[in-house]
């Protein structure tokens, strides 16, 4: 017998602190003002390059960003510090990391119609983890009381598209009856915000997914996984060189290439038709037509970028409603944000409609599923 998998219930966790782009450009370029008057000398002898400001302008015409939900508001606004103030807690309390994913793992279990104790497997999937090990995972697997085998993955900003894969193929393979895949990323931590470039670019949120076969899923709810398709094609227009071996040399300590770096037009340039070319191929391949799809659902990562994608998958301007947005909202949030597309914008489609979840990002890697409304 043939199982399929079904994404049966998904789940959202928004921090309650938001920063506007009014907020974050008066800070920033407060840091400017203040940096360029302790180098003014340096700066008149041409030694060192004067900072610009940002301005609300200029990031939304680069982003269609206009706020992003944090962990913590006050350390990211402050010239002083500019990076979010997380304490680290004991080792014998939840991490941050698994409390909120904790928090969009229980809205998705309930949509699902499941409890912690019905999950056999956990899938923490995110752009960076809090630590080496133990797993996040585990950590939440014995949070939610589920039980069976946990892991950690990343794929960067591709992770919950790759993630649901692996899911899909546990349950399809029969290791797991029932996986949780869960998204917290707490992006502000590997941000710089000292880069006009790309001190607007990120937020934090967390989300999750139930995977589970079409026997179990509750009937007539949630979507049918029809196809998954993974792509990796190796580039360094998106880096972050922080890891364990950093201590190792002690001239990068501090570095800026510890944090979020990216070559912004190049990423564009060779993203945007690649992701497009996927979503077309894996449509063609299962004789699907491009009209046949109520909505996709694409990574918040730039709004130029997914109206660019939207039109080349559609071969025309699609509706708002057809490749719907929380980028304004939320910001880029790495792995989450087509989840929290999904999320906001899946109740009003009619069984039987398909839809494509599709998510892209350093790697580069390109995720891509084809969903069928049960």
């Amino acid at each position: 017998m043939t199982i399929s998998a079904v994404i049966s219930g998904s789940g959202l966790f928004t921090p309650p602190d938001s920063i506007s782009n009014q907020e974050l450009v008066e800070s920033f370029n407060t840091w400017v003002d203040r940096y360029n008057e302790a180098h003014r000398e340096a700066i008149e002898r041409g030694e060192l390059a004067a900072k610009t400001h940002s301005s609300v302008a200029f990031i939304e015409k680069a982003s269609g960003i206009k706020s992003r939900y944090v962990i913590d508001k006050k350390g990211i606004l402050d010239p002083d510090r500019m990076v979010p103030a997380i304490p680290e807690r004991a080792n014998t309390s939840h991490s941050v990391m698994c409390e909120i994913a904790c928090h969009a793992a229980q809205e998705a279990l309930d949509q699902a119609g499941v409890v912690g104790a019905d999950i056999d497997a956990v899938i923490v999937a995110a752009s960076n983890l809090q630590r080496a090990y133990p797993a996040i995972a585990i950590e939440v697997q014995a949070a939610l009381g589920a039980t069976g085998f946990a892991f950690d993955m990343n794929v960067a900003c591709s992770s919950a598209t790759f993630g649901i894969q692996q899911a899909s193929d546990a349950v399809r393979s029969g290791s797991a009856r029932r996986v949780l895949m869960v998204n917290p990323e707490i992006c502000t931590g590997h941000l710089n915000f000292r880069d006009r470039d790309s001190h607007f670019i990120f937020g934090d949120v967390a989300t999750a997914v139930v995977i589970e076969s079409t026997e179990t899923a509750k009937a007539g709810a949630g979507w049918d996984i029809l196809d998954s398709r993974l792509q990796t094609i190796y580039s360094n227009n998106i880096r972050n060189n922080f890891g364990f071996l950093n201590r190792a040399d002690e001239n990068g300590i501090g570095q800026t290439d510890k944090l979020f770096m990216q070559e912004g037009r190049k990423v564009f340039k060779e993203v945007c038709p690649a992701v497009a070319t996927q979503i077309n191929e894996q449509l063609a391949a299962l004789n699907l037509d491009v009209n046949d799809l109520s909505r996709i659902w694409l990574h918040q990562a730039n709004q130029n970028m997914n109206d660019l994608i939207a039109k080349k998958v559609f071969g025309r301007d699609p509706l708002p409603a057809e490749s719907p947005t929380i980028l304004d909202e939320y910001a880029n949030t790495s792995s989450a944000g087509s989840i929290i597309a999904f999320h906001k914008h899946n109740a009003d489609i009619s069984s039987g409609a398909l839809g494509v979840l599709c998510s892209f990002g350093a790697g580069y890697s390109i995720g891509s599923l084809i969903l069928r409304r049960r």
